[in-house]
């Protein structure tokens, strides 16, 4: 097992997973799917769609978020303090992926 290579899903699962599940149980935040693809729809680069994700996590506010409906539904996500490399590595990770419902 390639752990560099498995990192940025260790950062996910250890981090987002808890409420951006991958299935429509107990919902707290929207899916990671539905992240993924509100975010590649409005961002089919991979560097854009990555910058604006890392940009938003690290200071959310409901006036730049791409999914006001989400926050109407679940409130606006808390800050929580992860530093810049570490949500550009998660943000990667969601753009490549293929998730699983």
């Amino acid at each position: 097992m390639n752990l560099n290579a498995a990192y940025p899903e260790l950062l996910f699962n250890g981090n987002c997973i808890t409420c951006h599940k991958t299935d429509n149980l107990n919902k707290s935040a929207p899916t990671v799917q539905e992240i993924q693809k509100e975010y590649k729809n409005a961002f089919a680069d991979k560097k854009e769609f990555v910058d604006y994700m890392t940009h938003w996590v690290l200071s959310p506010k409901k006036e730049t978020s791409l999914m006001q409906d989400k926050i109407e539904k679940y409130g606006l996500m808390p800050d929580l303090a992860y530093d810049e490399s570490t949500l550009k590595e998660i943000a990667e990770y969601i753009y490549e992926n293929k998730f699983s419902e």
